[in-house]
């Protein structure tokens, strides 16, 4: 069991490009430092914040076997596998070297719009695949399909290693209603840094974030002090992140947290197409808000 493991915040790492779009591991290395260091409690290593969409398969290999070097067991680390063809998915799973990692995150198949049932065999063959926990991952607004309370319970039953699920779908209802009939020991996770707060006084066990990139210790501080129920501190630190958060994900995600890790010159604000940086107008209310701050 590694369910302690996945409590706290985590943060989905993005991935860092050269201005000719290859991958920068020297800025990567000094980006894991910076987590190891400020009081993240978990790294999520291509998740879609790091652009895995537009990486190859190649290059995912890399990056999990560069991390797991750079991190030397420090953080536990989920990796992320997952797609729309669950046969390519679990031959992935059965041909990836997964020592060093501790969980596999992945979302739910998109653009193909499965039913619910569909939905529980392709978790329920990852599952039976997979050597390591499952982390489920429901992002309706992304995937074009909600993984309904039901089928995550369903799921959550059946499966012992499948241990937890990161929810972004927003809808507080069907949160609430995984949290209320869940196993004991099963986890639900924030997907949205900004409704972390008050789903951790429903009972989340913490986030896995995007803004933590950027302020890993304040953030995790937050969560840290939401879980130890001293909701009046956490509330003030949750209250001011909220504009950032805000413009986080105005055009997109990663392009704002990028946009704020470059203003505090920490990587070149560089993204492979389809996405591309903020504008100049966004970058700008990023820049103002990061000097408020």
């Amino acid at each position: 069991m590694i369910n302690y493991k996945l409590k706290g915040m985590g943060v989905a790492l993005i991935t860092p490009f050269n201005a000719d779009e290859s991958i920068n591991y020297d800025t990567l290395a000094r980006l894991i430092e910076y987590q190891i260091k400020n009081g993240t409690d978990y790294l999520v290593v291509c998740g879609t914040t790091a652009e895995t969409p537009t990486l190859t398969d190649q290059e995912k290999e890399e990056i999990r076997k560069f991390v797991i070097q750079i991190n030397q067991k420090r953080l536990p680390i989920v990796y992320g596998i997952g797609g729309n063809n669950t046969k390519h998915v679990v031959d992935i799973i059965r041909n990836t070297d997964l020592n060093g990692v501790d969980a596999i995150l992945s979302v739910t198949p998109y653009y193909n719009k499965p039913s619910q049932e569909g939905l529980y065999r392709h978790y329920a063959a990852i599952a039976e695949a997979s050597p390591l926990p499952v982390i489920l991952y429901n992002v309706p607004g992304r995937t074009g399909v909600n993984m309904s309370a039901a089928t995550t319970l369903r799921l959550a039953n059946d499966f012992p290693n499948i241990q937890a699920t990161k929810e972004a779908s927003g809808n507080f209802t069907q949160i609430d209603d995984i949290i209320k009939n869940k196993p004991a020991d099963f986890m639900v996770i924030s997907g949205d840094d900004g409704i972390t707060f008050p789903l951790i006084t429903l009972g989340a066990v913490g986030v896995i974030s995007v803004i933590g990139n950027a302020f890993p210790k304040e953030f995790s501080r937050m969560v840290r002090l939401a879980l130890e129920g001293d909701y009046e501190k956490a509330r003030i630190i949750h209250h001011r992140f909220t504009e950032l958060i805000e413009l986080l994900f105005v055009e997109g995600n990663p392009a704002g947290v990028k946009s704020m890790l470059a203003v505090m010159g920490m990587i070149e604000n560089v993204l492979r197409l389809p996405l591309v940086p903020n504008t100049i107008n966004t970058y700008e209310k990023i820049r103002q808000v990061l000097n408020k701050l």
